[in-house]
């Protein structure tokens, strides 16, 4: 059931395909008949929300606003539709949440299980994806809630709520850098690494932090996913990187998470997001409240792992 007005979905698409011609084979209509709901639409903002270019339509500052508006209608509505088909059926609600493979190894989980007592007919689907596009998840409506890392405000999006989220060097308790209380980026690069893939946040903190420092890492594992960074770690040879959401007793108790002296790594937050003014339901709101109190539960405390 389409329940945005037709000059919207017909806005959308354009916005999406970039061309009036695309859109209107995709919605099976004429070009002009988008044309003129794209006229009519601009006469009631105002403004144009688009620039016509020989090569396609571009969205103004004006239509930009527009398609965030529209995306939001589109969800709540679509949200909507499946609260009352659900409540039709009896069939149980769902959830959805993308997050980090970071967040989503150990503290979400947790929350989930204690959101579960207490609502026990409600599915969450949890989603485990890079942060940006466990991010863009959100914007467009596909999620619900997004649990992810990011170095600084975020933008189209709702922060819920952010805590630190500062990098360790995480080594065998028996590694040199064992001892140390906090460790120099430099002491920290003299030894095998595993670290994250590029365009994930903690890499991005590192790369700069070396690059302004003149090293040059040797990096022997690059990997997204928590596991083999552990047990690389757990392996004695060298160190890696992750913070302290990677830390669970009798997990990695064999390992220690020693902060760097260098500010650059600390510059990381853990965050919920949520679609900026969509309605929340009252079941998102109370999966939040308990991913919040698992988030703020795992204080960077590395002598306690």
């Amino acid at each position: 059931m389409q329940m945005l007005p037709t000059a919207l979905v017909y806005f959308h698409e354009v916005a999406r395909t970039g061309s009036v011609s695309e859109a209107a084979t995709t919605l099976l209509v004429s070009p002009s008949a988008i044309s003129r709901q794209i006229s009519q639409l601009e006469r009631q903002v105002g403004t144009p929300i688009f620039r016509r270019h020989p090569r396609g339509m571009q969205l103004t500052d004006a239509g930009v606003l527009l398609l965030a508006h529209t995306r939001r209608a589109e969800a709540e509505g679509e949200q909507l539709i499946e609260d009352l088909s659900q409540l039709a059926a009896g069939t149980r609600r769902g959830i959805h949440v993308a997050a980090s493979e970071g967040l989503s190894a150990f503290a979400l989980p947790a929350a989930i299980s204690r959101f579960n007592r207490e609502y026990p007919e409600v599915t969450v689907r949890l989603s485990v994806l890079a942060s940006q596009e466990a991010t863009q998840r959100v914007v467009e409506g596909e999620a619900d809630i997004a649990a992810v890392f990011a170095l600084g405000p975020q933008h189209e999006v709702k922060v819920e709520l952010s805590c630190p989220a500062p990098g360790y060097a995480v080594v065998h308790r028996d590694h040199p850098l064992s001892l140390h209380s906090r460790v120099e980026l430099s002491e920290f690069c003299s030894y095998p690494l595993a670290m994250p893939e590029r365009g994930v946040t903690q890499r991005e903190l590192f790369d700069i932090a070396a690059e302004m420092e003149g090293l040059r890492p040797r990096i022997v594992l690059a990997t997204n996913y928590l596991n083999p960074a552990l047990e690389f770690a757990r392996s004695g040879e060298g160190a890696t990187l992750l913070s302290h959401y990677a830390r669970r007793p009798g997990v990695t108790s064999d390992l220690r998470f020693i902060p760097f002296t260098h500010p650059a790594l600390a510059q990381r937050s853990a965050q919920i997001l949520t679609m900026p003014r969509r309605r929340q339901t009252v079941l998102a709101s109370e999966l939040i409240r308990h991913m919040g109190d698992e988030l703020r539960a795992w204080e960077p405390d590395p002598e306690h792992d």
